[in-house]
């Protein structure tokens, strides 16, 4: 607790001397640094800030305008405040006091009665210097409760309650887009401490250090590294000190952050191990499936009846940037994660490749395969679309094994499964089986075959070398998928009859053969279908 001046006119030695607050009765709670006896006219050079200066008047006599000038000079030096004995033998001095106390910023204190001066300053170093290890103690103590509960990666809720319940008023934690992540009401009813909390919170401007911001007056505490903060912690109302409610936010600031970094950390680490298991499961070499469940075991895998192997591929055309795919690739398996975790749906999920996520599922029973999947894809694809990030995926299912090792070997067919899935229309199924990509999951495993690529070539030369192979494509695509039926594609709304029947004359003449038949269609579609999965 701070040493203040209106504390300081209560102790007996001044006390006795009938102190009288001549001006700045408003100033009298402001604390109070040192106590300084001076008779001098001037004190600059002497004062460094909060000072409580006593003298006798001396500096200024009995002139009015010296006695203005001489206050004037003690509020530009910042002291807290000047007590001044004039005892009765010198009416002179008083008034010229009490003339220039008028205008004076400063606390100004007269008392009437002998004052020792000693005694004074003698009791109110100790309590200066008690306040002051009172201080040092309180700081010790708040850096052991924060340094535990970061030892203890203590939730945000906990760490926030330890504050309010060391500054004893109401606590909040946001993020940066004002949602509250943690409070704690310190007795207060929380329907009026967040009562229209997003409007009052930006109102309350965010700063980069400890300070009160917004009409309302809030103490706030910026929370997260420099340049890359998260949040912030906010005292919505009047803590009882100042300065020791803004040391404990500052520390608790710094416990949420570390607790943060930490906690990243550790999930990377898990990532990593996952990651690299993975890897040594798809292509075993020495390991055994003894072995394989052993370690599987040790990060969260369970020994289970069956594994399912499904591989999550990101919509790359949507971000062709590697770091933003990247990025977007990490969030995706950290919401696999949370999805996994809230499911209670045991597995291993990492990173393989740049784009797309594996996880290992371990299933109680074989007829829970598909309600399994449902409920996760489906989840992730509501969590998916509220997500910052854009994480448009498709889902690839390989086949169930038993044993973990042949489970893990399916990680390949699924992400081809994915890869093929990703070229169908959005939103068909949650989730794609090889059995739901046919022939284009054929085709994919064939694309980067030369042969296939010269027949590709040489099936759609026509419209490739016609400067216009975006628009032909196009149209060959729809006739063929409507099973040739030239007036279902007019009745689609696609062109009209005259039009379509012309360019599709001239489609049949770039590429020189006849669209009516049967055997050509399917040329042209498996050529096609190559064609745009070779853009994957």
């Amino acid at each position: 607790m701070h040493v203040t001046l209106e504390r300081i006119l209560r102790l007996p030695p001044l006390a006795s001397g009938r102190p009288e607050v001549l001006s700045g009765t408003g100033r009298l709670q402001e604390p109070v640094r040192w106590v300084h006896v001076a008779e001098l006219k001037s004190l600059a050079g002497l004062l460094e800030g909060g000072e409580l200066v006593l003298t006798t008047g001396l500096g200024f006599g009995t002139s009015a305008a010296e006695a203005a000038r001489y206050l004037g000079e003690l509020a530009a030096l910042g002291a807290a405040g000047v007590v001044v004995e004039i005892t009765a033998d010198r009416p002179e001095a008083e008034a010229a006091l009490r003339q220039a106390a008028g205008g004076a910023a400063l606390p100004v204190v007269v008392v009437t009665r002998r004052v020792r001066f000693v005694e004074v300053t003698e009791v109110v170093h100790r309590l200066i210097v008690a306040a002051q290890l009172e201080r040092v103690e309180k700081a010790r103590e708040v850096h052991e409760v924060f340094t535990m509960l970061s030892l203890e990666s203590a939730s945000p809720e906990e760490i926030v309650a330890r504050t309010a319940e060391l500054i004893q008023t109401a606590v909040v934690l946001e993020d940066v887009a004002h949602l509250v992540l943690a409070f704690d009401p310190a007795g207060t009813a929380p329907g009026d401490l967040l009562a229209d909390w997003k409007r009052r919170s930006r109102a309350a401007h965010f700063r980069e250090e400890t300070a009160r911001t917004g009409d309302e007056g809030w103490l706030q505490t910026p929370v997260g590294l420099r340049g890359q903060r998260w949040g912030r912690l906010v005292v919505p109302g009047l803590p009882g000190d100042e300065a020791e409610a803004a040391m404990v936010l500052e520390r608790a600031g710094q416990a949420l952050t570390i607790n943060r970094m930490a906690e990243r950390d550790q999930r990377e680490l898990g990532h990593q191990a996952q990651a690299g298991l993975l890897h040594e499961l798809r292509q075993p070499r020495s390991l055994d499936e003894a072995e394989a469940l052993t370690r599987a075991a040790a990060l969260g895998l369970p020994p289970a009846p069956l594994y399912v192997p499904v591989v999550l591929r990101l919509d790359h055309a949507s971000a062709s940037e590697p770091i933003a795919l990247q990025r977007r690739e990490r969030a995706l398996l950290e919401l696999v994660n949370r999805v996994l975790a809230a499911s209670r749906n045991s597995a291993l999920a990492a990173s393989l490749q740049t784009g797309s996520v594996a996880v290992l599922l371990a299933l109680p029973a074989r007829q829970l395969e598909d309600s399994v999947l449902e409920r996760i894809c489906g989840e992730l694809a509501d969590r998916s679309a509220g997500a910052a990030e854009d994480l448009r995926w498709t889902a690839g299912v390989g086949r169930p094994h038993a044993r973990l090792l042949q489970a893990a070997a399916g990680l390949d067919e699924a992400g081809q499964v994915a890869e093929t899935a990703s070229t169908l229309p959005a939103g068909a199924k949650r989730f794609y089986r090889s059995t739901d990509v046919r022939l284009r999951g054929l085709l994919t495993l064939l694309r980067h075959d030369p042969r296939v690529q010269t027949f590709v070539e040489a099936e759609l030369a026509g419209v490739l070398e016609s400067g216009n192979d975006g628009g032909d494509l196009d149209l060959l695509q729809r006739y063929l998928e409507s099973g040739g039926n030239k007036s279902e594609l007019a009745r689609s709304g696609y062109l009209s009859r005259p039009t379509l029947y012309a360019r599709l004359a001239r489609l049949e003449q770039r590429l020189g053969v006849r669209l009516d038949d049967a055997e050509s269609r399917t040329s042209l579609h498996v050529a096609l279908l190559v064609h745009r999965l070779q853009g994957l």
